[in-house]
Parts: C-alpha cells; sequence; structure tokens
C-alpha cells in the first residue's frame, strides 16, 4: 500500500483554529486519507482532528516584522516536515514559495482575499499610497502566483482574477459546514431581545452604523469579535446606542452558536468598498445555516444570493434608519422571520455548504497526486 500525500498548511497571519484553513481544508484533506500537517505561530503542538499542529513561537505587533521574522520561522518548520503539497494561506508567504519549488515541492496559493482591492480599503494606509501600492502588489502576487503549482480562491470573483494568470485555478467557497449549525433553532419571540454581528469590527464593515440605529430597534446588539484599532473602539462606545451592546469579544465556535441561538436576526452591513462588493463574507451564510434571518448590505451581488434565497433583507449600510427598518420590521412579523429561517436552512442544505466545496477541494488536490 503507498504511503499518504503528505501536505502542509502554512500560516504566518491566521490564529489557531481558523475556521477555513483548519476546520474546513486540513481536516476535509486528512479524513480524505491526506497525511495533514498545518504550521502556525504561538498554539499548542497537537494531533487535533486528524491533523498535525506544528507550533512556531513567533510573537510581535509589528506586521513588517511578522512579514520576515515569522515568515522565516514557519517556513523552516514546515519544510523540516518535507511535505510533498504546501498550501501557503498569506500573501507574504509568497516571498518563500518559489524557495519551496527550487526544493521540488508542490505548491498552491490560497487567496483568501483580493489583496489589492483590499488595500484600497485600508483606512490606515494615506489615501495618497495607497493606489500606488494596490498595483505593485497586484504585479507582486501575480508574478509569483503565475509560477505556482495551483490557486485556491474564497470566491468566484478571485478565481476569475487568478484564472487568467494560472490556469490550475478553482474557487473553494468558504460556506459553512452545515451540521455545526443547522441544529440551531434561533429566537422569534415577539419581545426578541437581541440581534447579533460576529466578525471582525472595524468602521468599513458598517458596525458604527449598526451601533447608531439601535436606540431605535430597542434590542440588543450581541458584539463578538476584535476591534481593528482602539480609536475606533473608543468612537464605537462614544455612540449613543453603545448602552445596548452586549460586547463579548473574540468567540470560540460553541459560543458563536449560542450567540446564534439568541438571536432573531444577523447584521451584516459592510461598507461598499471595492473589495467587499463581490465578496462572500462567511458570516451571512453562518446566519443562514443557523436559521437566523440576514440584514446585509445591498450589492448587486448579495441581492441576488439574499433574495434568491429569500431568506433576508438587503439595506443601504450607510444609512442606519434602513438598518433600523430592517430589523424592526423582522423583530415585528414572527411568521416572516420563522419563513426566513426556513429558507435560509434550504439554500445552505442545497447549495452553500462546506461539503460541496470540500468535494471541489480534494478532487483539486488529487489532480496533483
Amino acid at each position: 500500500m503507498s504511503k499518504p500525500i503528505k501536505v502542509v498548511h502554512i500560516s504566518s497571519a491566521h490564529k489557531d483554529g481558523d475556521v477555513r484553513i483548519f476546520h474546513k481544508e486540513c481536516v476535509s484533506l486528512a479524513n480524505s486519507g491526506f497525511d495533514v500537517s498545518m504550521v502556525i505561530p504561538n498554539t499548542v503542538s497537537r494531533l487535533q482532528n486528524g491533523v498535525k499542529v506544528v507550533s512556531v513561537n513567533s510573537r510581535t505587533a509589528f506586521r513588517i516584522v511578522r512579514a520576515i521574522k515569522t515568515v522565516n520561522r514557519v517556513y523552516r518548520a514546515a519544510l523540516a516536515l518535507d511535505a510533498d503539497i504546501y498550501h501557503l494561506h498569506d500573501p507574504e508567504l509568497l516571498r518563500i514559495a518559489l524557495k519551496l519549488k527550487r526544493k521540488g515541492k508542490k505548491v498552491i496559493y490560497d487567496a483568501h482575499e483580493d489583496l489589492p482591492r483590499q488595500v484600497l480599503a485600508k483606512s490606515y494606509i494615506p489615501q495618497f499610497f495607497r493606489n500606488t501600492l494596490s498595483r505593485f502588489l497586484e504585479r507582486y502576487e501575480n508574478k509569483r502566483v503565475a509560477k505556482l503549482d495551483g490557486v485556491v480562491a474564497a470566491t468566484p470573483f478571485i478565481r476569475d482574477r487568478f484564472l487568467k494568470i494560472n490556469p490550475f485555478t478553482i474557487d473553494v467557497n468558504n460556506f459553512p459546514i452545515r451540521d455545526e449549525l443547522f441544529q440551531i433553532q434561533p429566537d422569534f419571540q415577539k419581545d426578541g431581545q437581541y440581534i447579533c454581528y460576529v466578525g471582525s469590527i472595524s468602521e468599513i464593515r458598517g458596525v458604527y452604523e449598526l451601533v447608531k440605529a439601535l436606540p431605535a430597534i430597542h434590542s440588543r446588539l450581541i458584539l463578538a469579535g476584535e476591534f481593528d484599532n482602539d480609536d475606533f473602539r473608543k468612537k464605537l462606545e462614544s455612540t449613543e446606542g453603545w448602552h445596548l451592546v452586549d460586547y463579548v469579544g473574540y468567540v470560540d465556535r460553541c459560543q458563536v452558536a449560542d450567540i446564534y441561538r439568541k438571536s432573531f436576526a444577523g447584521i451584516v452591513t459592510l461598507h461598499p468598498t471595492i473589495n467587499y462588493l463581490d465578496s462572500l463574507p462567511v458570516k451571512m451564510f453562518e446566519y443562514m445555516a443557523a436559521g437566523v434571518p440576514v440584514i446585509a448590505s445591498d450589492f448587486p451581488f448579495w441581492k441576488q444570493i439574499i433574495s434568491a434565497s429569500e431568506c433576508g433583507i438587503c439595506v443601504d449600510p450607510m444609512d442606519y434608519r434602513k438598518i433600523a427598518e430592517a430589523v424592526l420590521s423582522l423583530k415585528n412579523d414572527q411568521a416572516l422571520s420563522r419563513q426566513m429561517s426556513v429558507n435560509g436552512k434550504k439554500a445552505v442544505d442545497e447549495k452553500y455548504n462546506w461539503s460541496i466545496e470540500e468535494n471541489k477541494l480534494i478532487a483539486f488536490y488529487k489532480k496533483f497526486t
């Protein structure tokens, strides 16, 4: 019997337990017979769900230091595992991609985001520098990725971009693991107490408008995630609706499920920045899987999904009054909320679930074996 193909997933920027990297891709590949390891900073080395987690000690608060020292350390740890296939999860890891290729390794790049468009929305980068940096990063990323063995893209939009430079590109969408959230029954009582937002907390993710809408809703917001910066946190804390926020910080998967169970609406009103218009936010599909009606930004791509699934309401994310109106329409109409709950689960069951994407990923990997 032949030995299983050895695979190493590498991240220098993500946290241990990242849902896409560990719970979806790594575990799925391990369950399919691959010998899977994951190299990631600052965690506990262990064997979990068939995946060997290898920790690298590299604590730094500075991006530039991480992009140099942490990348070097995860590279050495990954190379020591002597795998057949290396799967890179951060743009900064492209610096080591060709080094792995020269050692005879197969290398796959996982494009979680559309990096050049993402840079255009980064508030901490001076406006005059963003366009120049975006163009430079696109040229750099394209040049490196063209020489790799394959690309796994998180959305069809990103897939289409990379297909132009690397024909071995597929989209593996970040849809939810169906059974993880499917048994949840949200709270649709007439005096519904909670709505929720789960994810990174920043201005361009629409959290300010959401908090501003709370006084008109007369329900509490469970806010879960980490703040992008302290200045925005201070801004939110001084906003009128902050007294109606239950901020719970970073939460694990069990806590996420409990939040969804308490909520009659899930919010994903991101601002209309260029990198969000064609994105597929995992929280939107998790809300659907849990049966939580969605209130989402009225981007054409998102409206198509929400309208076809009849599982939520799309609004102008910049208008807090429209957000409040949408929440109140769900709060005051239990029949509508319950039907949207059923519809969302049905859409995930039939189309937007990880098992479909898992099969695509495994078939893609088998091309390299």
